[in-house]
């Protein structure tokens, strides 16, 4: 659809006209004469030396900081110095410690300089927001690992006319709110949308009068009427959100939406429950790419085929590290990097990074398919794990019983939740799950023996605990389609990064989720 065609958004999604420019010529040829030579480079790159030259680089840089002054970065000369000298900490410890005192105008505290932008991450297991600072260094480092997105898109796919169109990210509204001279905080999305250089404007979609749309639902309808749909080669953004503005696109344009998509990159919740639903929406052809990209930097890219691992970034101002996550909590934990890690281990990853951020937990677990080229899955967050009653459920068990057990039953699941609840001394699992299609209610008690067979199967401690009878039986609730957007909406986190929360461990958080769901279970004591 032009510019020209239709009538004002006004009415449907409460947007006049936007300004919008296509791009001016074909500017694949001249990317590719850029990232094929990158390419060759990361080919070449010996993981350890890169990064133990890049974590030098960073305690150099902010060896003059209150932090590095405090932790004597000027007498560190190797990776086995470093994490004897700096513990591990969690957000919660910087924040109190280092970045609350002076936020927001965070100058010389733990990165050299004033800290430009915030950028405000949903708290998806804790509930709160947490600000992430987010520096130029990390910035460019953000934008090579994206070019090598599109670097290792080219190397396989040597006809693609990937830059021939526009690329279409798919995040929150790119407001920046302004709370210091020179400081503004917001979505990851909308930091990334002002530093685009002007010069790409024509190759990059939505413009500034759809970016900016706060609300998700009058974004969505803005979105549906204005993009222009045979001009997008790239889509990127979050599967859940993806599934929703594809959707909106086809009642528009039809299957597929956008005929000329080549490549549609994914990240930020597990692949396989929306790979099937997406891909009716795609044209024949078109690739899918995964990346693990947080707030507190892009982790990996997938250079190869899906579920073949991503390769980890290894200079994009980001050292890596990996505790074997039942060492996570330990007085003494195991620090693995680029030079030590295994294969076949859940590992808890552990960042240092150019935004001043120094062995942070963060939050995620990965387990690495290969150790040279370092490739990784992430297999789930370090609290979305079950242990309430002694069972220690990981993300990813609770997520592979669940889907297996509503494919035994012929159920697509759109998202869910599970928490523990109370019955006096004795506790159990609630679901809470919402299928792409309303379900026969009846279905709940079968999925729930389904889901609850399959991790006895799977997982001793689990097994042992229901089989002792210190676990009941799990309870499941069958919502009707669109019942988490609702709730998110009345949560104001509807779209761009936020996600469900797929595991509520403390039994408060949950109950009260389940309350404003309509399927309260027994309150916590």
């Amino acid at each position: 659809m032009s510019a020209s065609d239709g009538q004002s958004a006004a009415g449907r999604g409460g947007l006049n006209r936007p300004r919008r420019s296509l791009p001016p010529f074909d500017a694949t040829p001249l990317l590719r004469a850029v990232l094929a030579p990158r390419i060759v480079r990361l080919q070449r790159m010996d993981p350890a030396a890169t990064q133990a030259a890049l974590l030098g680089r960073l305690l150099r840089r902010a060896g003059g900081t209150r932090f590095g002054q405090a932790h004597g970065f000027d007498a560190i000369r190797s990776v086995a110095e470093y994490q004897a000298r700096l513990p591990l900490r969690r957000y919660e410890e910087f924040w109190r410690d280092w970045w609350q005192p002076e936020y927001p105008l965070l100058r010389n505290a733990t990165w050299p300089g004033r800290v430009p932008y915030f950028a405000l991450s949903s708290g998806t297991t804790s509930g709160s927001t947490k600000y992430i600072p987010v520096t130029a260094p990390m910035v460019r480092g953000n934008r090579r690992a994206a070019l090598d997105v599109l670097g290792w898109h080219l190397h396989h796919h040597p006809r693609s006319r990937v830059f021939g169109g526009q690329s279409f990210m798919l995040g929150g509204s790119t407001a920046l709110e302004r709370v210091a001279s020179g400081v503004r905080q917001g979505d990851l999305s909308g930091i990334a949308a002002v530093e685009v250089p002007s010069l790409l404007s024509g190759w990059s979609f939505p413009p500034a009068d759809l970016a900016l749309i706060a609300d998700w639902d009058r974004k969505l309808a803005a979105l549906a009427e204005w993009t222009p749909a045979a001009a997008i080669r790239v889509l990127t953004g979050t599967p859940s959100w993806l599934l929703v503005l594809l959707e909106r696109l086809a009642e528009r344009h039809g299957r597929p939406p956008l005929p000329n998509l080549e490549l549609l990159v994914h990240g930020g919740i597990a692949w396989a429950p929306y790979r099937d639903r997406l891909r009716p929406f795609l044209p024949e052809g078109c690739a899918t790419r995964e990346v693990y990209a947080a707030s507190e930097g892009f982790g990996a890219v997938a250079d190869r085929g899906d579920g073949e691992g991503m390769r980890l970034t290894l200079d994009a101002g980001v050292f890596w590290e990996f505790v074997p996550m039942e060492e996570l909590d330990s007085p003494n934990p195991t620090r693995h990097w680029a030079a030590t890690i295994e294969t076949g281990i859940d590992y808890a990853v552990i960042v240092t990074s150019c935004a001043g951020l120094w062995s942070y937990v963060l939050g995620d677990v990965v387990r690495f398919v290969d150790r040279a080229p370092p490739r990784l899955l992430v297999t789930g967050r370090t609290s979305y794990s079950l242990s309430a009653f002694g069972e220690h459920l990981g993300g990813e068990e609770i997520e592979a019983a669940l889907l297996g057990a509503a494919a035994a039953l012929g159920l697509t699941i759109a998202d869910y939740t599970v928490g523990p609840v109370f019955h006096g001394a004795r506790g159990g699992h609630h679901w809470l799950v919402e299928p792409v299609e309303a379900a026969d209610p009846a279905l709940a008690a079968r999925l729930a023996a389904e889901i609850d067979a399959r991790l006895v199967a799977a997982n001793a401690d689990y097994a042992a605990h229901r089989q002792g009878g210190q676990m009941a039986a799990p309870e499941l609730a069958l919502l009707a389609p669109g019942a988490f957007a609702a709730w998110m909406r009345a949560q104001g986190k509807l779209g761009g990064q936020h996600k469900v929360p797929r595991v509520l461990a403390d039994p408060a958080r949950f109950a009260a989720a389940a309350a404003a769901l309509d399927q309260s279970p027994a309150s916590p004591p």
